[in-house]
């Protein structure tokens, strides 16, 4: 396999895996104890690797996720505690999700190995929130942990890339999302309101900024080389079978 194709195959199971820890009970809990709803713990845990930047500086590193939506979040959680906590605090829940969940599956060691220096050869420019994150040193270092975090570090590797490559097909994160594959019930998730653009002519912009987010991803797996691509991808699909059938 080649890196762009070491990068496809990864993307969607990256972008699965290494966001399952913020839907966990026990994460959601976290948000309470602070004070915090969901919402607000998921925004402000995400950009909050930032430090304290302004809502609109939030919305566009996160980019896919509406202005509003995100200064609705970002807002209430700096009422109440300062980002770097919250994104502290969704990291230990990262870990802890890792640990408990991927901590006894096979290969979890070479899984957490092999997307570690994935992450660490991948190249961060324009992509802050990416950057952010992978500067932020780890509470936990089993290889569970490890592998959850590494996981998170992909997703936002690859959404990073996405939102590159949106912009650069002529596209709105909006019009990205809608022509992705849940349509108007995506855009909601997001916060975007309707009335909503014809998603018609979007569909083949949209396929080329997929095709340029493998571009723009591979020179993390190209690190890797053929052999270790082809394990990465194998790992990662069986680890997402694995959590499946638990």
């Amino acid at each position: 396999m080649t890196p762009e194709q070491v990068a496809a195959a990864s993307k969607p199971v990256a972008l699965d895996l290494g966001d399952v820890f913020s839907r966990c009970p026990t994460t959601l809990r976290r948000a309470r104890l602070l004070g915090i709803s969901g919402w607000a713990f998921y925004i402000s845990g995400r950009a909050g690797a930032l430090g304290d930047v302004r809502a609109e500086t939030a919305a566009a590193a996160l980019g896919f996720i509406a202005p509003d939506a995100v200064a609705d979040g970002w807002d209430a959680a700096a009422r109440v505690v300062r980002p770097a906590e919250v994104a502290a605090a969704s990291l230990a829940e990262c870990c802890r999700w890792g640990a408990q969940r991927l901590g006894a599956l096979p290969g979890v060691e070479r899984l957490a190995g092999l997307v570690e220096r994935a992450v660490a050869a991948a190249d961060s420019s324009g992509m802050p929130l990416f950057a952010a994150w992978r500067a932020m040193p780890l509470p936990d270092v089993s290889p569970g942990a490890r592998s959850a975090a590494g996981l998170r570090l992909l997703r936002e590797h690859f959404t990073g890339a996405y939102l590159l490559a949106v912009r650069a097909a002529g596209m709105t994160p909006l019009e990205a999302v809608l022509a992705g594959p849940e349509g108007e019930a995506g855009a909601v998730a997001c916060g975007w309101p309707p009335p909503y653009p014809p998603v018609g002519p979007l569909v083949r912009r949209r396929l080329w900024a997929e095709a340029v987010t493998d571009r723009l991803a591979a020179p993390a797996f190209a690190a890797l080389g053929p052999a270790d691509g082809i394990e990465l991808v194998e790992l990662l699909h069986q680890t997402r079978a694995d959590l499946i059938h638990r």
